[in-house]
């Protein structure tokens, strides 16, 4: 039997609230990002297209054991739809399909807002992730096809015009998981009469995490390279070249436990805790301790030690974290 080889990368732990800029897309940020804390393990918590720019959630290390709940929270975007053309990718990058002289009055915009709020049915773009009979539908949409992509269910909390022009109109949207802001342009200008398509695109919130978290690519170069950051920042270079104190870029990481603010905290004690990590369940003690809950994470000494459920005042864990 093979011996299993020895992890690459520090066994660093956190969430990187990542300003990603326009042309960056999403699997390159975590690669960067990664190489830049030298992490063992790295992943994302919503893809975010190249041609749109702001927040995109990283984890590092245990941090990826919360990405679900960062994926479930509401996510607000500001965008601009230009009037008067339809795109096949609904936004900058494709080829133009339809197009019109018409350019929408500011009160048909707004009379338009409400039949875009609430829970709606939406059809996703052609050049989306979605699967299509086990296939990406924008690999099938470059290859020339016309896909049937059914519509779903989603969920926008609100929908504002920020500023409205002869050509274009800016909004703010707080949407659920699933929305598709470049459907929205698309479905908006269908019903305008005019066509539609996204010419900026900017997320502004992924709950929990807000723009006071944000960090940019610069800032993490800055921190880990110092005055070396501009002929340093190459992840082609040996890591044995490189600067050994990740001190500055580590203080730049929320707390894993950011994520979950959505759940029921529970502190325990370092006892507890080595029975917790152990996978062992334990009785939970305090005046205020919930005696159900069908999911909750459990902290000690403000660190996080388990997610899991509590049943008749016992806390039993479901995901346990390394101490």
């Amino acid at each position: 039997m093979g011996r299993r080889g020895k992890k690459k990368g520090r066994p660093i732990s956190g969430w990187v609230v990542l300003d990603k800029p326009v042309g960056m897309g999403s699997t390159e940020a975590v690669s960067k990002i990664k190489w830049l804390f030298q992490a063992e393990k790295a992943g994302h918590a919503g893809t975010l297209d190249p041609l749109a720019s702001g927040m995109l959630p990283i984890a590092l290390g245990e941090a990826t054991k919360t990405v679900p709940y960062v994926q479930d929270g509401a996510k607000i975007y500001r965008f601009t739809v230009a009037w008067g053309q339809e795109r096949s990718t609904d936004d900058l990058e494709g080829p133009v399909t339809n197009s019109s002289d018409k350019r929408p009055a500011d009160v048909e915009v707004r009379a338009l807002l409400p039949k875009y709020t609430g829970v709606i049915m939406q059809t996703p773009p052609q050049f989306s992730a979605i699967k299509i009979s086990g296939e990406r539908a924008y690999d099938l949409a470059r290859g020339g096809e016309t896909v049937d992509i059914p519509a779903r269910e989603i969920e926008i909390g609100r929908l504002d015009i920020v500023e409205h022009a002869a050509d274009h109109t800016i909004f703010e949207v707080e949407c659920g998981k699933g929305t598709y802001v470049r459907s929205l342009a698309r479905d908006m200008g269908r019903d305008l009469g005019c066509f539609g398509h996204i010419a900026e695109l900017r997320r502004v919130e992924v709950e929990p995490f807000t723009s006071e978290d944000f960090v940019t690519v610069a800032e993490l170069e800055a921190a880990r390279f110092g005055e070396q950051a501009e002929t340093d920042g190459d992840e082609n270079a040996d890591a044995a070249d490189l600067p050994i104190d990740f001190g500055a870029i580590d203080a730049l990481l929320v707390d894993t436990a950011a994520a979950l603010d959505c759940l029921p905290q529970i502190a325990i004690s370092d006892e507890a805790a080595t029975k917790i990590r152990l996978g062992n369940p334990v009785i939970i003690r305090g005046r205020d301790a919930p005696v159900e809950a069908e999911e909750a994470c459990a902290t000690a000494r403000g660190k996080l030690v388990a997610i899991g459920a509590i049943e008749q005042g016992m806390f039993k864990p479901k995901r346990v974290f390394a101490g």
